[in-house]
């Protein structure tokens, strides 16, 4: 999104470094596992005309000298530089975690896991860890493909969704027969090659574990000198600037607007580009970028390839009491990942069109202003 929206001056010439050379739809993974799609769409499809794309990996930048290192020994210069590498797998620190627990956070890891699943037994236990939106779409996947599946969600299924919306995926699955495990024993203690060991003591049979509790973002930013947060995203002030650097700007899951990041997804990834764009172009014409104009509507899981659930959400990303579920919950979801490559070939073939300042959240600002109170209350 960010390069193809930077597209709109003749005078600026975009270079997207990626480690791939197709676009991956990570909000469908867990279907390259379930085997009903393969989540890569060409880069044809998605990118402006002129953008220039290199397939390699940036190990270094240098903030200093305005260029990144590739992991091939070359190095690309720049004026402004958007930091986008996006997240991947948590280190699990658990115990046999690491070993035996397979990831689902990227292309390479979910084909992985579709080859493991397929060389199993028909009948065999497989136990998915962590209860979010992947974790629930690959439990469902695999159980509506005829699998035993056990998904363990730590304390509560479906943290995010309002109690009306967390019945509706509970019934969901117990009718595709998933076992779900959740409550204060529910924490996974440790990871063998045939069990998953729960902190009540319990030893749950599993010839295929999956992990996918939590997101980690690369430490790029952190290896080049630049200020992070905890987990290692960029921090940046609310134009999506770098706190450090005026010619860094960040976007998607690896920035932290405020030390306010936002929720891992789609629904902020697109804006963010786009608006990370903007903030490049406004300093190129030696404008002052606005500040983050981003909100939420919802979460949508699909749960198997018939039904899903969309949780209605305030534009804070709180969930409402208001869900939709069902089949037509399933077209919506379907209508959704659909959209999100739509809005990025519509951003490559008119550039700037893109809108999404409709979805504002109109409360960041004061909790922003809460917290600047507070620190200053307590120095």
């Amino acid at each position: 999104m960010a390069a193809n929206r930077l597209t709109q001056r003749d005078d600026v010439s975009v270079t997207l470094i990626n480690p791939r050379p197709t676009f991956v739809e990570r909000i469908r993974l867990h279907q390259v596992v379930g085997g009903s799609h393969d989540a890569v769409v060409d880069y044809r499809d998605v990118l402006a005309e002129g953008i220039a794309l290199v397939v390699d990996t940036v190990t270094r930048i240098d903030a200093a000298g305005r260029r990144v290192t590739l992991a091939s020994g070359g190095a690309v210069g720049y004026d402004y530089l958007i930091y986008a590498v996006g997240s991947g797998s948590a280190d699990p620190h658990v115990p046999g975690a690491a070993e035996f627990a397979h990831p689902l956070a990227d292309l390479e890891e979910a084909r992985q896991l579709r080859q493991i699943v397929d060389a199993a037994p028909a009948t065999a236990p497989m136990t998915v860890v962590g209860a979010g939106p992947t974790g629930i779409e690959t439990a469902a996947e695999l159980a509506e493909a005829g699998r035993t599946v056990t998904l363990v969600c730590g304390d509560v299924l479906g943290p995010y969704l309002h109690p009306r919306g967390r019945r509706s995926v509970a019934e969901r699955l117990a009718a595709l027969r998933v076992t779900v495990i959740e409550g204060p024993g529910a924490k996974v203690t440790a990871v063998t090659s045939d069990a998953v060991e729960l902190a009540d003591g319990r030893r749950l049979p599993s010839t295929v574990t999956i992990w996918t509790a939590g997101f980690g973002v690369p430490d790029l930013a952190a290896r080049s000198g630049l200020s992070t947060d905890a987990l290692g995203r960029l921090l940046t002030d609310e134009t999506l600037t770098s706190v450090d650097d005026v010619r860094i700007v960040a976007a998607g899951d690896s920035a932290a607007p405020s030390d306010l990041p936002f929720r891992m997804s789609c629904q902020a990834a697109e804006p963010l580009g786009g608006h990370a764009a903007d903030t490049v172009l406004n300093r190129i014409a030696g404008e002052q970028p606005a500040p983050l104009a981003v909100g939420f509507v919802g979460q949508c899981i699909s749960l198997g390839r018939r039904t899903g659930i969309f949780q209605v959400a305030r534009r804070n990303d709180s969930a409402m009491g208001l869900h939709l579920d069902g089949r037509p919950a399933a077209k919506l979801k379907e209508l959704i990942c659909r959209g999100t490559v739509k809005q990025l070939a519509s951003e490559a073939s008119k550039p700037g069109s893109f809108k999404w300042a409709w979805a504002k959240d109109d409360k960041r600002q004061s909790v922003l202003e809460a917290r600047r109170s507070e620190a200053l209350t307590t120095r």
